[in-house]
Order: C-alpha cells, then sequence, then structure tokens
C-alpha cells in the first residue's frame, strides 16, 4: 500500500501495517514538512473541485452572444445580460449564471479563467465511465491503476513528504488520488484530529504516548514540531474557525470542504494537492433558468469558491484552483424542461497566478451541423491539456508523458491560463 492513509467515516485508519510499527516513519515525515514549512518554504498546492453527475455549462457559463442558444432552449436558457435575471457579462459573447454572481469579482481582477468546449475526446455518456477516465486521464482505457493527480504527485517525489500531502475532503479515497504517492481522505477535520490524538486504548494519550514509547530517542527535538503540528491538527475546529477577509462559507458540504482545506493550507502541515467534491448535477427535469434547481447547485458552487479565495487573500499566489465535471449536457432542452448527457463542456480555474478575465478555448457554435452527433457541444480542448497545463507551469512537472501516458503532451495545445 506504499504508506497510503485512508480516513474513513471521519475515523482514521493506518492500512495495511500496524500503527505501532510505523508511527515512527509517519512522524518523521511530518516533522519534515513541518521543518520545511517553518523555514518559510512555498508548496505550490492544487485544489480540484469535481460537479460530479454533469453539469449544464452552457447554464453555468451563458453563450448570451449565440442566437441558436436561445432557440434550443425555449423555457431554461438564461436571459441576455442587463435583462431581469440576466447573465452576467464576462466578454460580449459568453456570461456567469446571476447565481454565481460572487464570483464577479475575480473575473474582474482578472483571478478567474475559463475554458469553454473542454471535455474527453470519448464519446461516452455513461457517469460512471466518463468519471473513471478523467479521474484516471486516460479517457477511454479502463485498466489504468491509478489516477491523474496520484501520477502528479509521483513525479515530484520528497524524500520526506508529509502523509498530508494529498487530502480528500470525501469518505473514501477519490479515483485521481489512486496510487503510490500517500493520500488521505476524510470528511470532517474535527474528528480525524480527535481521532487521531485517542487512537489506541492501550497507549498512553494516542501519538503522544506512542511518542513516549518508541519515538523520543529517534527524533529528539524534532519530536517537538511534530506533535506542535499534530496538536494543531487535534484542536482545530471547524466550528470555531474564522476565516480570514470577511470570507462566509456557506454551510454546506462544499462549503464546508473548501473551509477545512483552506485550514490546512494555512497550518502548514506540507499539502499539495487537495480534492472535494459537489453533486446533484443531473439536471434531467425541471432544471430551471435563472432560477431554480440549477441555479440553487451554482449559488452554492460559486459561493463556497470565492469565500475559499477570499479567505486565503495573498496565500492564493500559491495556489490554483480547477473545476471539472465529467461532460456536458445537451445542447437542446428535453420534454421534461431539463438537459440529458452531452460532451463538452466548462472548466474553470482560479489563482493570483492564473491570466484571469478570458474565456478560453475554440468555440464552434450551436447550430447543429455544429454540434457534437447533432446534438451536444463540441469538445476542442481536451482535458488533459487542461491538466497537464497546470502540471506544467504551476508544479514545474517535466514528465508529462508518465502523467498522461496515452496523450503526450504539446505545449502548444495549452490553452495560456497559466503563465
Amino acid at each position: 500500500m506504499d504508506r497510503r492513509f485512508f480516513i474513513k467515516t471521519s475515523g482514521i485508519g493506518l492500512a495495511s501495517f500496524g500503527l505501532m510499527a510505523a508511527a515512527p516513519d509517519v512522524l518523521r515525515q511530518f516533522a519534515a514538512a513541518q521543518s520545511l514549512s517553518g523555514k518559510g518554504g512555498n508548496k505550490r498546492i492544487l485544489v480540484t473541485i469535481f460537479q460530479r453527475g454533469a453539469v449544464d455549462g452552457l447554464n453555468m457559463v451563458v453563450p448570451h452572444g449565440e442566437s441558436e442558444y436561445y432557440n434550443l432552449r425555449r423555457t431554461i436558457a438564461v436571459p441576455k445580460p442587463k435583462q431581469n435575471d440576466g447573465a452576467i457579462d464576462l466578454d460580449g459573447f459568453f456570461g456567469l449564471h446571476p447565481a454565481m454572481r460572487s464570483l464577479e469579482n475575480f473575473w474582474r481582477s482578472k483571478q478567474l479563467a475559463i475554458i469553454n468546449s473542454s471535455g474527453s475526446p470519448d464519446n461516452t455518456r455513461s457517469h460512471f465511465d466518463a468519471q473513471d477516465y478523467m479521474e484516471s486521464g486516460t479517457p477511454g482505457v479502463k485498466s489504468t491503476r491509478d489516477g491523474w493527480l496520484n501520477r502528479l504527485l509521483q513525479g515530484k517525489e520528497e524524500k520526506e513528504a508529509s502523509p498530508f500531502r494529498a487530502v480528500a475532503m470525501t469518505t473514501q479515497l477519490p479515483r485521481s488520488l489512486y496510487g503510490k504517492a500517500p493520500s488521505i481522505a476524510m470528511t470532517d477535520l474535527g474528528d480525524f484530529s480527535i481521532k487521531a490524538g485517542t487512537y489506541a486504548a492501550d497507549l498512553k494519550g494516542g501519538f503522544e504516548g506512542i511518542y513516549q514509547q518508541q519515538v523520543k530517542e529517534q527524533l529528539g527535538e524534532t519530536g517537538k514540531e511534530t506533535f506542535d503540528a499534530m496538536n494543531f491538527l487535534k484542536k482545530a475546529d471547524p466550528a470555531k474557525y474564522k476565516p480570514a477577509n470577511g470570507a462566509v462559507y456557506p454551510r454546506t458540504r462544499l462549503g464546508r470542504s473548501l473551509m477545512q482545506i483552506a485550514q490546512l493550507i494555512k497550518s502548514g502541515v506540507g499539502l499539495e494537492v487537495a480534492f472535494a467534491e459537489t453533486g446533484g448535477w443531473d439536471t434531467h427535469i425541471r432544471q430551471g433558468g435563472a432560477r431554480g434547481q440549477l441555479a440553487n447547485l451554482l449559488k452554492d458552487f460559486a459561493d463556497s469558491i470565492s469565500a475559499f479565495a477570499a479567505d486565503l487573500g495573498k496565500k492564493m499566489d500559491d495556489v490554483v484552483l480547477l473545476t471539472m465535471s465529467e461532460f456536458g449536457r445537451t445542447a437542446r432542452e428535453n420534454g421534461t424542461q431539463g438537459t440529458d448527457h452531452g460532451h463538452g463542456n466548462a472548466m474553470m480555474v482560479l489563482g493570483n497566478g492564473v491570466k484571469g478575465g478570458k474565456v478560453y478555448g475554440k468555440w464552434d457554435g450551436l447550430k447543429k451541423d455544429q454540434l457534437n452527433e447533432g446534438r451536444d457541444l463540441a469538445v476542442t480542448t481536451d482535458f488533459r491539456d487542461v491538466f497537464a497545463e497546470i502540471a506544467v507551469r504551476h508544479f514545474g512537472n517535466k514528465d508529462t508523458k508518465a502523467l498522461f501516458p496515452k496523450h503526450p503532451t504539446d505545449p502548444s495545445r495549452f490553452a495560456g491560463f497559466i503563465g
């Protein structure tokens, strides 16, 4: 299992080996990460959000300059800017759904970029397969064992890597973090912290007991740094956490996940990759336009992201936040005022180092002869090229052949949203 750690159903478990045997190595890694953090070494961090269920990208990023959009969506189209409940104009052609107004300032300040008509070259309309292909980074290949985020970490392995290097705010480890690099999945930082400190009744005080019994001589002074860090996690109570810069997180699963990721980033525990997810995007029936089912989801989505970015403030210099969904939805609304499984979609990238204020990607249009299979927005930007641009230009990963073995990366295909 290569020292991978799993936290399931808000508890802590160490996979495939005894806690007593593993503790010295675990704590040594953690201490090393704390030591690096204390010397001011800033790590580059990637935060990913998966919109599971296939978000309707055409109502999330509204092509209000495309007349065919309004012909195809008689009841669910978002009105043009400056109309009642109209889209938030971005560039004269595209606009944000009005429920996403909290992201407007990040667009104006050029911290937010959009990659439209992005997605997979595989035409599957299966949620399960499409999510698997996106998280593995190998569209059409079901035999890939590890995930693209784990391979990203493998490409820049560190001798004394923190066990908190990759954290998913989920009940189980997501597909994208499968692999050799250590990863943690947890649903709540508070529960993790408490249980990490009282894991074994036969030890005096959990991790502190291990330190007293086994680790003191091995770690020496470094042990104090380790337990200072561990104590932070034990005391980190999301209910008492006060976000900075007036940020207000929604009291939702996504809001709570991003708030706790912000806590981990601020704590300096060596986090490099974080994963969060949000569901409910499979809007076949009564999707709504400017208001309704989709609008409610988009408001939570946007408000959670904007709170996260505001909370981190200057720390967003080292952070890139990336959103994704397995595929888009049909260009034409269906008979139940919803949309069905489609193809091309929109991804968002947020960070202080992002060349924002621009919609990237080639737009083919929404006329029937321009659509994929006559029904869906065409994919003109492979999602792997979006992932690869972040890997190369944000993380400095040079071996993209190992990262995407079936898709040799050519920087000329990069959209250019990171300088």
